[in-house]
This record gives C-alpha cells, sequence and structure tokens, in this order.
C-alpha cells in the first residue's frame, strides 16, 4: 500500500493526482498552456493545503519521464526530484506513452467499441513539430509492440499493423494524422490530453515492484535534442 504523488508536464497539461494504491485521492490540472514552472509547484501546494494533507505521508513521488516538451519535462523533474531529496522518499519515472496506453487499454469500452471482435492496437501520439510526432504502439493489453520512436507521418504509416487491426490513434498529435492516416482500420478516438491520473496504476506496480530511479542522476527521456530557434526578427 503506497501514496504516491503523480506528475505530469510532458505535454502542455500541467497535472498532479494524490493516488493511494493506484486509485485517485486528489488531483489538480490545468491544459491553458505552457505555464508549467508557475503552475507545477501551485498544484502541489494548493492539494496538499485543501485536503490537509501533509506532504511527509508520501511513500514516493512519479514523474512522467517522456518523450514530450523539452521544457516541460525538465520542469517536472527538476521539481520531482527536489521533493524526492527533501522528503528522502523514491522518485519513479513512468513513460508518457506508456501511460497514455495503459489508461486507454483499461478504459478501452469508454472510447471505442468494435462492432465485432477483432485485434485492436493503441497509439498514442504526442505532437512533436509538423508532421512528426512521438509515438509508440501497444496491445490492447497495453504490452509494447513498437518501441517509442519519433515518426514523421505519411500515407503509408502503420500499413502493416493496419491491414491486420484496427488501431486507436489518440492523443495531442494524433489528429493533425487523421488526414494522413485514412486506411479503413484507423480509429481516431480516445484522450487527447495527457493526465497524471494515466500514470497511477504503472507508478503503482513500480513503487511495488521497487522499480525506482537514482534521484541524482536521473534525466528525462527527450528522445531528440533540444534545439534552439533564433527569431527571424531581430533588433539591435
Amino acid at each position: 500500500m503506497a501514496i504516491i504523488l503523480n506528475i505530469e508536464t510532458s505535454t502542455e497539461v500541467c497535472s498532479v493526482s494524490l493516488a493511494k494504491d493506484g486509485q485517485t485521492l486528489f488531483q489538480k490540472e490545468s491544459s491553458d498552456g505552457m505555464n508549467h514552472s508557475r503552475l507545477l509547484t501551485v498544484f502541489i501546494e494548493e492539494l496538499s493545503q485543501e485536503n490537509n494533507f501533509d506532504l511527509k505521508q508520501l511513500d514516493a513521488v512519479a514523474v512522467s519521464k517522456g518523450p514530450g516538451s523539452y521544457t516541460g519535462l525538465r520542469i517536472g523533474v527538476s521539481v520531482t526530484k527536489g521533493l524526492c531529496y527533501g522528503l528522502n522518499i523514491p522518485l519513479i519515472g513512468v513513460g508518457s506513452l506508456d501511460s497514455m496506453a495503459d489508461h486507454v487499454a483499461l478504459e478501452m469500452a469508454q472510447y471505442f467499441q468494435p462492432q465485432e471482435s477483432g485485434n485492436v492496437l493503441v497509439c498514442p501520439m504526442i505532437d512533436a513539430r509538423r508532421m512528426e510526432v512521438y509515438t509508440a504502439l501497444y496491445n490492447a493489453e497495453g504490452e509494447t509492440i513498437l518501441p517509442v520512436s519519433a515518426e514523421i507521418i505519411d500515407e503509408q504509416s502503420f500499413d502493416n499493423y493496419l491491414d491486420e487491426a484496427k488501431i486507436l490513434f489518440f492523443g495531442n498529435g494524433a489528429e493533425k494524422c487523421r488526414s494522413k492516416i485514412t486506411h479503413a482500420n484507423a480509429v481516431f478516438a480516445g484522450p487527447e490530453q495527457t493526465s497524471a491520473r494515466f500514470m497511477q496504476r504503472l507508478s503503482e506496480i513500480k513503487y511495488n515492484k521497487r522499480q525506482f530511479e537514482n534521484v541524482a542522476y536521473f534525466e528525462p527521456f527527450y528522445l531528440k535534442d533540444f534545439v534552439a530557434t533564433i527569431p527571424k526578427n531581430k533588433f539591435f
């Protein structure tokens, strides 16, 4: 039995949830944009104060480790490390795509009810640039079929798998792929946004298996190197 604070900042959503034995106790989140540096610590403090919960009761902190937004991941991991250091508790890393896939696999009927029995795969997508997404492919039990990668989506993407099974595409990168992935077995259904709530079952499993990260050396899974852009308009 564990009380775990889950932190999700890999996309435009800033989300925190407190879970006991994988079940939600309290949750706070915002999808108003990349305001994580301002909102994250405020959400954690409010969650504690409004529910009369002492953070010293935590058994661990879990953070979405990526892939996703470079800045969002960096903020989430920095706050998580600070909490784990200060409270002397374990740090748990949960893949951003893994938690999304796990949620949809568990709640399949909420998003998709096939007319006939058959193989269904789930494909979370996190928006990258242009027609690129961070993605992976999972079976209906949430087990990995294709590992996490950065993919530029075109008309042939996932065709080999779509010929054999229906695939649910979802996440904040899915909608822009709808015009490219037009196979009859492609289904665009599922949550558009990430959430700390989706992490809870996996973080509980990792806690029970003692699959902890090294707090000092843990880094987000950026997948791609950060590239800084130079503004076109320069002022001297």
